[in-house]
């Protein structure tokens, strides 16, 4: 037998695993590493979280990545090099973090690398007439390249299962979320406020889990990202919403702006920036003729989107936003939001809201952490029936494994 097989079997078979999670998000802040013990598989999978850090990305970094990120036409060329560059960067990144935490690379059994999504394009959104129906998603960050750099087997590519299988490609999280975050005790809404927002919905453990699924709500940081950076060149984001906050909506634009057929459809769904990016807030408020509105209006009024998304989507499942709703755990960049958090809480009267850190998962970890549950399924598990197949969460097992060497 293969030496790397007989390795990946005899990690299949421990009591527990310890595996580094990777991500890397729509913001481009940087990689968030979680270095994770998990033990068992399926429901009765247990974590540890042993160390984490989020390796910040440089101006280079994004500069690269922005190159192609969400952009309809780029260099293939640029694409193709970007790839290999990326692994050899999360490579580095993860070799930087183990040193750091003093932890050698043959002590861990797994890297489960997402990569950094450079596009998405679900059907519904390319309404491409030579792909009808075809769902694509594309991360970078090749795995091989990954694996040969910190000589730990690889776990990558995660979402083209789920693509292949009849999914979206996203989200991804029900699946972590349903695993390690049920509780008998309550239902769950766990509420990712990253650059896009999305949230699982998980019922009681032990209830229907056809129920469980999770769905985009709409742009949740990335407009507000990006708005910063077109006027305040140096600035990444509204640091603790104080712009936001100083700011008043304009009900107009916010109108217009909600006015994409994307907020009326169906759930669950997926977007991406190349929905909600730049030029569709340019046409909102030239629409409107906003185009002059200062930066503290402007932000508000984006704040008040990102928001809104997220009750109409909740509204859509429960009936109501105001009626007593499952407890709500955010995670994601935006849980740091004083100006998104106001507005979540009151356009969703009805709910409870506390971070997942209550739940013993940490904000800012908790997408990395997930990647590492799901290569733990990857090699020890068996795939998770949940959604009942309608729910665009289709029983399977995700990732490509890469052998270091």
């Amino acid at each position: 037998m293969n030496a790397a097989i007989a390795r990946l079997c005899r990690l299949a078979q421990q009591p527990s695993r310890r595996i580094v999670g990777l991500m890397s998000g729509t913001s481009l802040d940087g990689l968030d590493v979680a270095l994770c013990r998990l033990t068992g598989h399926g429901a009765a999978t247990q974590l540890v979280l042993e160390q984490f850090a989020t390796v910040p990305y440089n101006d280079d970094v994004r500069r690269r990545i922005r190159q192609v990120f969400a952009r309809e036409q780029v260099s293939l060329e640029y694409l193709t090099l970007l790839n290999p560059w990326l692994g050899r960067l999360h490579a580095d990144m993860v070799l930087g973090c183990l040193h750091a935490w003093q932890v050698a690379p043959a002590d861990v059994d797994l890297v489960a690398s997402h990569g950094q999504t450079v596009y998405h394009a679900p059907a519904h959104q390319h309404q491409h007439p030579d792909f009808e129906g075809l769902n694509a998603t594309l991360q970078l960050g090749d795995g091989d390249h990954v694996a040969q750099g910190t000589g730990i087997i690889t776990v990558s590519d995660f979402r083209q299962k789920h693509l292949a299988a009849g999914g979206e490609g996203a989200p991804l999280a029900t699946y972590g979320d349903y695993l390690l975050l049920s509780s008998p005790d309550e239902e769950r809404l766990l509420l990712n406020l990253g650059g896009i927002a999305n949230f699982t919905y998980l019922p009681r453990a032990g209830a229907d889990a056809s129920t469980a699924f999770s769905t985009d709500t709409g742009p949740g940081n990335t407009l507000l990202d990006a708005t910063i950076r077109a006027h305040r060149p140096g600035l990444h984001y509204d640091e603790d919403g104080r712009l936001a906050l100083a700011g008043q909506v304009h009900e107009g634009l916010l109108g217009a702006l909600l006015d994409h057929p994307f907020f009326a459809a169906a759930l669950p769904k997926t977007t991406g920036p190349e929905l909600f990016g730049p030029a569709y807030l340019a046409a909102a408020q030239t629409h409107t003729g906003t185009t002059a509105l200062g930066l503290e209006a402007l932000l508000a009024t984006l704040v008040e989107l990102s928001a809104v998304g997220v009750a109409r989507a909740v509204q859509q499942v429960f009936g109501s936003a105001e009626a007593p709703l499952p407890a709500v755990y955010t995670s994601g960049g935006g849980a740091h939001n004083p100006a998104l958090l106001g507005a979540l809480r009151r356009h969703l009267p009805g709910a409870a809201f506390a971070s997942t850190d209550a739940l013993g998962v940490p904000a800012d970890a908790k997408e990395a952490i997930l990647f590492a549950v799901l290569a733990n399924e990857a090699v020890a598990g068996r795939p998770v029936a949940l959604g009942a197949g309608r729910q665009r969460v289709p029983a399977v097992t995700m990732g490509k494994i890469s052998w270091p060497g």
